[in-house]
């Protein structure tokens, strides 16, 4: 039909386009919302149409060499092919009214290393000729952002190191200190051990007063009275009535202590059981079963008292009409 337009006729170009070459085939301008090929990432910019496979003519009937294939996401290119002298390399028209794809928004930066260690891509090639050149090798990419995201260790401080040192010092001046302690506890013991066994080797002596002594010139004492000079340091009382002395033992006949002279009431008073003696000796109260003991007691060369306490008279026996339980002067 007339009104059917012939598909062989070719177009008159647009106006300010340039003119396309002489036997050249006709372009189609490329699809900009065409989705990217899986496993690519979509650049800032905007892709850059794929040349014609079919070999392209110039001037004279002579091909055009092929312009170079590119990879836009990772970046490998194909070298081209050495064209002949004079050729042209064949370049593709982007018509005017195509529009660029809105550029994304570059992803925040993280914050500190332990985010930037998350948001790291992976050390190992997951997605395909995006990541690494072969699928399923480490991506070096990936493993040099992890490295940089993963923070140095810290050198240690001179102060840290002078606080170590120090530690150390003072852990083995505790260890002298203890082993000095237990080496002096021990030669203590090891001393005491010593004396005990010297001590041993010794009886145990009882030091008492001596039983034999002197008290005196008869002068010294008043007829009547009960004179308690030496009964702290030798146990003994000595009392002058008006024929002579007499010397009593200050030990209680019921339980073995020492009574005391009261002058007031003029008699002895045991303080432990409350049994009473006379001046003269013999038992009246308490629970005394008997009267006092008597020491010998006669004059020495020298004129002197003696008394000896080793030498005892009891009057329940009849002692005490001895000679020497009693000195007449």
């Amino acid at each position: 039909m007339a009104d059917e337009k012939d598909p062989s006729t070719p177009k008159e170009p647009a106006p300010g386009a340039e003119p396309a070459a002489v036997g050249a085939p006709p372009t189609r301008p490329p699809d900009t919302a065409q989705a990217h090929p899986a496993g690519t990432a979509a650049g800032s910019t905007p892709p850059l149409p794929t040349p014609p496979m079919t070999p392209a003519t110039g001037p004279g009937g002579v091909q055009a060499a092929p312009a170079p294939r590119s990879n836009a996401a990772s970046g490998v290119s194909d070298p081209a092919p050495a064209r002949a002298e004079g050729v042209a390399t064949a370049e593709p028209k982007v018509p005017a009214d195509a529009k660029a794809p809105e550029p994304r928004p570059a992803p925040p930066r993280p914050a500190t290393p332990a985010a930037a260690a998350v948001a790291a891509p992976a050390a190992v090639n997951t997605k395909g000729p995006s990541d690494a050149a072969t699928p399923g090798a480490p991506n070096p990419g990936a493993q040099a952002a992890s490295a940089a995201a993963k923070p140095a260790p810290a050198a240690p401080s001179p102060a840290t190191s002078a606080k170590s040192a120090d530690a150390e010092a003072v852990s083995r001046r505790g260890f002298l200190k203890w082993t000095t302690v237990g080496w002096v506890a021990f030669s203590a013991a090891c001393t005491s051990g010593l004396v005990a066994s010297t001590r041993f080797m010794f009886p145990n002596v009882l030091f008492e007063p001596p039983q034999s002594f002197k008290v005196g010139f008869p002068s010294e004492y008043t007829v009547g009275e009960v004179d308690t000079r030496w009964k702290d340091a030798y146990g003994v009382w000595i009392v002058r009535n008006s024929e002579g002395f007499y010397a009593l033992i200050a030990v209680c006949t019921h339980l073995g202590c020492s009574p005391n002279w009261l002058a007031a009431e003029n008699k002895f008073k045991c303080p432990c059981h409350g049994s009473g003696f006379y001046k003269t000796g013999v038992n009246f109260e308490g629970p005394a079963p008997r009267p006092l003991e008597r020491a010998r007691i006669v004059l020495s060369d020298d004129g002197q008292i003696l008394v000896d306490k080793s030498v005892k008279f009891q009057q329940e026996k009849g002692e005490w009409t001895k000679e020497e339980s009693f000195l007449k002067v």
